[in-house]
């Protein structure tokens, strides 16, 4: 059932694409001859639509439309934009979505068409706004990342599209239409993917990488930065606990070997209990380690593998660890 759908969506979607190009493309080019100073659909600009024939240039810059015509070309111009740059924006959703995608990127390639090309038919009628469109541009920074090198690929043709909206609608089109078959066969076909075998050492060497990073304080670094400044006080107290157990182990937690003798104590408080219980550890064993803390009923059960010190007899260490933490300790037995 699964396979089925993950074929059947993209077909949807190309029949779709397919479909809104042929009534896009149609729906313009009958507009476009209706109009009357279209004069067939050929590759023309909005000004010779709208002007009445190619503009006039004076030097560098053509002669401003009225302020109706104007408004007229910019309106025409975005909303071709919008139109090209909606099945772009249907073929990254596609292609994107095992992946994963932002939906801020999705909306982008839909208004940065719309965007560009109202403002190229704003200053191409004037060098000054020109110029100062490029000081804006220069002074304002996007500080926006995006995760993959594709989706710049995306960004910049979303500006061509609008750039060409503004100065010849024919070529937007081809343009859109051109790209998203590319974008297709690619997706369909897995161009480019890597062997199986060079995948394998790829991965090995990545891995290879992490263990030595996992050696560094860097590692460290990023850990404390990006895991445990999220993490609440009882995620932080477990995380502490684990890592205490480790510290403490030589041997994984694994059954006391034959010189290692196992220390069981019963306590309700476990913290007092090590405040008190571990430095007489040190103080009378050769070697402990932690083995395992369960709970029963609200009370906690340690097990320590200790090996003991030829002057220091079980009962005697029983003893000392008894009237150590008498208010901490419920039972000490040694096995």
């Amino acid at each position: 059932m699964s396979d089925t759908l993950n074929t059947t969506a993209p077909t949807r979607l190309v029949i779709r694409a397919v479909v809104y190009y042929a009534v896009l493309t149609g729906g313009g080019a009958l507009v476009w001859n209706l109009l009357p100073h279209a004069g067939g659909f050929a590759p023309t600009s909005l000004d010779a639509l709208f002007g009445g024939g190619p503009p006039v240039t004076r030097g560098m810059a053509a002669l401003p439309l009225d302020e109706v015509t104007l408004a007229i070309t910019v309106s025409v111009a975005m909303l071709a934009a919008v139109l090209l740059a909606l099945p772009v924006a249907w073929v990254y959703q596609l292609t994107r979505a095992k992946r994963g995608y932002q939906q801020s990127v999705v909306q982008l390639l839909i208004v940065l068409p719309l965007v560009v090309s109202g403002i190229v038919l704003l200053v191409k009628y004037s060098l000054a706004l020109a110029f100062s469109l490029a000081g804006i541009v220069a002074a304002v920074r996007f500080r926006n990342t995006l995760e993959d090198s594709k989706d710049a690929v995306y960004v910049f043709l979303a500006t061509a599209i609008g750039l060409a909206s503004a100065v010849n609608l024919p070529v937007a089109l081809v343009i859109s239409m051109g790209f998203n078959a590319v974008v297709l066969v690619l997706w369909y076909t897995d161009f480019g993917i890597a062997p199986v075998e060079l995948d394998g050492r790829i991965a090995e060497r990545r891995l290879r990488r992490a263990r030595q990073l996992a050696r560094t304080g860097t590692f460290v670094a990023r850990i404390d930065d990006e895991v445990f400044r999220n993490m609440s006080r009882e995620q932080l107290e477990g995380v502490a606990e684990r890592a205490w157990r480790r510290a403490h182990s030589q041997d994984d937690d694994g059954p006391p070997s034959s010189e290692e003798t196992r220390l069981r104590l019963r306590t309700t408080d476990l913290a007092s209990m090590r405040l008190v219980v571990e430095p007489k550890l040190e103080d009378y064993t050769k070697r402990w380690r932690i083995g395992t803390v369960t709970a029963v009923d609200g009370v906690d059960v340690v097990e320590y593998f200790v090996q003991l010190r030829k002057k220091t007899p079980p009962e005697e260490l029983l003893s000392l660890l008894r009237a150590a933490g008498s208010s901490a300790i419920l039972d000490a037995e040694l096995k």
